[in-house]
């Protein structure tokens, strides 16, 4: 025991280390402030977002500061596809640009608990996005050696041609990894179901990619016996696989997390040519291992919890006692152990969701309820069916008879979109919650692998972490003010199922985002038509009820200059004052005023009223490259001075 313990701590020690060597040596610092500026630079990588109406490219580039500083990096520009016209195809991997962009720098969580877009683009090399302003200037186009993201392209475009509508921009996606042509409402409704993964290259893809060509590999090596009896078939096989995933990954643009499920599945390839047990929690521990070293940042991160979560939840569950004696009826019938089987698959996909549930609720703040049960005919629909006869169907377009197997692909997948409807349109198959707090995450993981990597009856002290978990999450209350970090979206909750927005938007993504973390089903509703808020031109007045009390809430949203008395009165009379301005020093409200200057320090925040708290995103962070936290503002809303 102390000998693990001891290495347990080195471990932790090292990966400490790891991260924090990639971080200071490899983190790209972010632009300053925003900036209107002319880029000449090199497309490194593009995506056609046709659903959103937009070409997003990722320049390698040098900006000149206002500061006269330069700096090199990369940058991500979203083009308009209706102005770049015929450019598209010239804007490719290897081209040299020259455009007009505004850049911001990467933004940091709006509101605590939401997507840290700045800590990713530390690590993913991003040091502003933006937009392009007019049109774009190709100075040199691609070289020939570079013209991959052109196959991926006309690969992408050739299967949305044979097959139309979401079928075609989901085949697409499949084949090519290009998700931009899929329809919102699809993949809302394959969120809500639970299927988001199969959308995006994951280890589901490379894995039957992978064992496709192994077994396609070993059993024509098999017919013919004078190669069957000179070549070690296995080795042969893995050898094939290995390839058929590397170019699968090249071709489906090598994002990160498909390389992390191409080293898995070159891992378990190296097993089965070793004759070893490819689906352990060793061979697990060293994928983990390989992918902490080089990508550490990415064990914060949604996609390596539940990646490795879900394998986790299938290697422990399948060796359990209870499993095996499940299984061991060996001289029963054919049906009665199809049965069986059947059950065990059901029974396997409802662990993988209850394993992943408190990572789903703490990174996307829902968890499916049906995904089990969706899965189970959506993960063998993809990997047996739909991939198969996507390959089919290309290979059989190179003689012009492709026509019958795309008709099967259409099929296929409005299958899968009609489950992925269904499901999601059943009631209460998205639960919703509000922000769980990093400290009840931890317990609820640490008892999940106690469960997974103790045996016998030890391994359920492991309920107990996680029953209490459980019971905080669901106890966990809902905040009743939400502001973003530059104040301009103050959003009310509490007040019903819906959630009362300060200003409109012209996206969905900033209501949507809110809604989510204050674990809201309802719809943002503008709050001026709120009865229990007063609006002008340049504030509104909203006054909560929590637990007999009322407070009294003041939002600035207009631009005018406002009469100085008028203003200190109103501050004076309101429990809380937010602002996306600076406001004058006689405005004393009677807990807190949150104008640009406290919001500058802390963040976006979340208030909650009953409770006297407030947590800010500065909290939340700490203090890093990609948010240098000025001293930190948290802890309880003051009143008068003193803390409520």
């Amino acid at each position: 025991m102390r000998l693990a313990v001891l290495s347990l701590g080195l471990m932790v020690m090292a990966g400490c280390a790891t991260i924090w060597i990639k971080s200071a040596f490899l983190g790209t610092p972010p632009i300053p402030r925003p900036m209107l500026v002319v880029l000449d630079g090199t497309v490194v990588d593009r995506q056609v977002q046709a659903a959103q109406g937009r070409l997003r490219l990722i320049l390698q580039t040098r900006v000149t500061l206002l500061s006269g500083e330069t700096r090199d990096g990369q940058v991500r520009i979203n083009v308009p596809l209706a102005p770049a016209g015929q450019n598209d195809s010239a804007l490719a991997d290897g081209a040299r640009v020259r455009l007009r962009a505004r850049l911001m720098p990467p933004a940091p969580p709006m509101v605590p608990g939401s997507f840290d877009f700045a800590r990713s683009a530390w690590f993913s090399g991003l040091m502003a996005t933006g937009s392009s302003v007019g049109a774009i200037t190709v100075l040199a186009p691609a070289p020939p050696g570079t013209r991959l993201d052109a196959v991926r392209q006309r690969l992408a475009d050739h299967i949305r041609t044979q097959l139309g509508g979401s079928p075609g921009a989901i085949a697409a996606a499949f084949a090519s990894g290009d998700r931009g042509s899929i329809a919102t409402a699809d993949e809302d409704a394959m969120r809500d179901a639970g299927l988001t993964h199969l959308l995006s290259i994951s280890g589901l893809h490379v894995s039957a990619v992978v064992g496709a060509v192994y077994l396609i590999t070993a059993r024509l090596l098999a017919l013919v016996p004078f190669l069957a009896l000179r070549l070690r078939v296995p080795l042969a096989a893995a050898a094939m696989g290995a390839l058929a995933g590397i170019g699968y990954t090249l071709l489906t643009g090598a994002e990160v997390p498909t390389i992390r499920s191409c080293l898995g599945a070159l891992l378990v390839l190296l097993a089965l040519a070793l004759g070893r047990d490819p689906l352990s929690l060793r061979m697990l521990a060293m994928a983990a291992f390989i992918v902490m070293l080089f990508w550490p940042e990415a064990v914060v991160g949604p996609s390596f919890q539940m990646s490795f979560g879900s394998v986790i939840a299938i290697i422990a569950f399948d060796s359990s006692a209870p499993v095996r004696r499940f299984l061991g009826h060996a001289h029963e019938g054919w049906a009665m152990r199809l049965v069986r089987h059947l059950a065990l698959v059901l029974a396997t996909g409802l662990v993988i969701e209850l394993a992943l549930m408190p990572m789903a609720l703490f990174h996307f703040h829902r968890a499916g309820i049906y995904g089990a049960a969706a899965n189970v005919v959506a993960i063998p629909l993809t990997t047996f069916v739909t991939m198969p006869l996507i390959a089919l169907a290309l290979l059989l377009d190179l003689a012009g008879w492709g026509a019958p197997a795309w008709w099967a692909v259409g099929k296929s997948l409005d299958a899968l979109l009609g489950l992925a409807h269904l499901t999601a349109s059943q009631p209460g198959a998205v639960t919703l919650l509000p922000g769980m707090p990093g400290w009840v995450f931890g317990l609820m993981v640490g008892g999940l692998l106690w469960l997974a990597l103790w045996t016998g009856r030890v391994r359920l002290w492991g309920l107990v972490p996680v029953g209490l978990g459980a019971v905080l999450t669901v106890l966990q209350p809902t905040p009743d003010v939400l502001v973003t970090g530059d104040g301009h979206h103050v959003a009310l909750a509490g007040e019903g199922p819906n959630l009362l927005m300060l200003r409109a938007t012209r996206s969905d993504y900033t209501p949507s985002m809110l809604l989510e973390n204050a674990g809201l089903e309802g719809e943002a509703r503008p709050l001026d038509t709120w009865p229990g808020a007063q609006c002008n031109a340049d504030f509104c007045r909203a006054v909560l009820t929590r637990q007999g009390r009322r407070y009294t809430v003041l939002m600035s949203r207009g631009r005018d200059q406002v009469d100085w008395q008028a203003l200190t009165t109103a501050c004076a009379a309101a429990d809380i004052v937010i602002a996306d301005r600076t406001l004058p020093a006689s405005c004393h409200p009677r807990w807190l005023k949150a104008d640009r200057r406290l919001l500058r320090q802390t963040g976006g925040l979340a208030i909650y009223l009953a409770q006297g708290k407030l947590v800010t995103v500065a909290e939340t962070e700490g203090q890093h490259g990609w948010f240098p936290g000025p001293e930190l503002w948290v802890g309880k809303v003051a009143r008068g001075g003193k803390e409520m």
